[in-house]
């Protein structure tokens, strides 16, 4: 009798295991589909109407390519944590206008962690690149620095990195906002040392954490006083420059 009690209860203690499993597992997917930021329509709208890009949505991602020939070098560019992907291509297109082949990622379940493709994945969107930088905003650039020994340079927009790259000798141009409230001017600080000592910082003013990318505000951050233009223009005016600083 108490063999028969015992594997009853070890059974009840199985399937309620399992059931809590099975309601995490659901959880986490509902939560990964809830509440993502999508891009807004007029920035995205300056994107399909700019005659020197050649948008393409691509198995790879959002692949933005200069209309007016190949590119030397390329950006493969993971979004922040629950943000359209579209939302980022107004902000780098300047760099595609300028020459540079940009690959903006799908991380899968919209977190850029729970993404384990490496960095050729994206980069087989244009095989004709041999220079290839890698960046990301926000948590989409934590995971960038886990991916950047195996690329050329890397970019990070309001982002740190949580892997040493001290010692990699790579080329990395790091741009924070002065009026972020999620990646902090101070938290992107506290990080340096994980960067090479070389790596270039740059604290744009007055932006937020979502200057970033065009998705509209977004909780927990602070209230940008640079217009959208303003910050477009300088992102690409301070990556044009690093692109060009890491070509042969």
């Amino acid at each position: 009798m108490q063999k028969k009690r015992g594997r009853r209860v070890l059974r009840r203690v199985l399937w309620s295991l399992a059931v809590v499993l099975v309601l995490v597992v659901v959880g986490t997917l509902a939560w990964t589909q809830i509440g993502v930021m999508s891009a807004e329509p007029e920035p995205l709208e300056t994107v399909r109407e700019n005659t020197a890009l050649t948008v393409t949505d691509a198995e790879e991602g959002i692949v933005l390519a200069p209309a007016d020939g190949g590119s030397e070098v390329g950006l493969v560019f993971i979004p922040g944590a629950k943000v359209d992907p579209w939302a980022y291509a107004a902000i780098l297109q300047g760099f595609a206008e300028d020459g540079v082949t940009v690959v903006i990622t799908r991380p899968w379940l919209n977190l850029a962690f729970f993404d384990p493709r490496g960095l050729d994945a994206f980069t087989s969107a244009a095989p004709e690149v041999d220079v290839w930088a890698v960046g990301g905003h926000s948590l989409g650039g934590v995971r960038a620095c886990q991916l950047a020994p195996d690329a050329d340079a890397l970019v990070l927009f309001a982002s740190y990195c949580a892997n040493d790259l001290s010692d990699s000798r790579l080329p990395v141009l790091s741009l924070a906002g002065s009026e972020d409230g999620l990646s902090t001017p101070e938290k992107i600080a506290d990080a340096r040392d994980l960067l090479p000592s070389d790596a270039e910082l740059v604290e744009i003013a007055g932006a937020s954490h979502a200057s970033f990318g065009d998705y509209g505000p977004q909780s927990g951050d602070g209230t940008p006083t640079i217009s959208t233009t303003e910050m477009h223009a300088e992102v690409t005016r301070l990556g044009d420059s690093f692109f060009a600083s890491i070509l042969p």
